[in-house]
């Protein structure tokens, strides 16, 4: 027998299986609920997104503090009104005007039609009847912008109004006062107009 040292070669020991480490198998649990945590954030943003993008609506109008919608309200439909206001004389005086007029929206389509009441009848049937609450008179060579409440509604498309605003407006000004006379009794002027209505509703509407 030798007396020589005997070499002992060394191996390394075999990887445990990573599915039986303890640390191993923690990290690979906890990647893929990472995963579905962030997941589920980015899901929930993109709701929120679309929810505040659906609420959101046109923009309001920038308006005196007279005729400011209360909160709690949101615009969902703007028309672009031209047409006329209607003064009869009755031989003294003119009458408060009537409208007619056709609202278009953005794209030059036909929306809303509006006569007297006032009413705004819009393409599906629905009307909203207003009762004007405020004015003011940034022109005076024009007629005044108004807020009006909804005395009453019908169903369809405009069936939520809350609010009205006639804004930036352009001429419908009764003739002089000295053009109602005893002469001009009976007499009626169209005087044409140009105004831009924001339709409000209730938030969550």
């Amino acid at each position: 027998m030798s007396d020589e040292p005997t070499l002992e070669v060394l191996r390394p020991a075999k990887l445990a299986d990573s599915n039986q480490h303890p640390e191993v198998r923690d990290m690979k649990s906890f990647i893929p609920l990472n995963r579905l945590l962030l997941a589920g954030i980015v899901a929930a943003a993109a709701a929120l997104s679309l929810l505040q993008v659906a609420q959101a609506g046109p923009p309001p109008p920038v308006v005196p503090d007279a005729i400011q919608v209360p909160a709690g309200n949101k615009v969902f439909l703007i028309g672009h009104a031209v047409g006329v206001q209607i003064y009869s004389c009755n031989g003294t005086v003119w009458s408060s005007a009537v409208p007619r007029a056709n609202l278009f929206d953005d794209h030059g389509k036909l929306i809303i039609t509006h006569f007297a009441g006032p009413t705004w009848q819009a393409k599906d049937g629905s009307m909203v009847v207003g009762h004007a609450e405020a004015s003011v008179t940034p022109d005076l060579t024009a007629i005044p912008w108004v807020r009006l409440s909804a005395a009453s509604t019908t169903p369809g498309r405009l069936g939520n109004t809350t609010f009205i605003q006639r804004i930036a407006t352009v001429g419908g000004l009764a003739p002089p006062a000295a053009e109602c006379n005893a002469t001009t009794a009976g007499a009626v002027a169209e005087v044409p107009y140009t105004a831009d209505y924001y339709f409000w509703k209730k938030n969550g509407a």
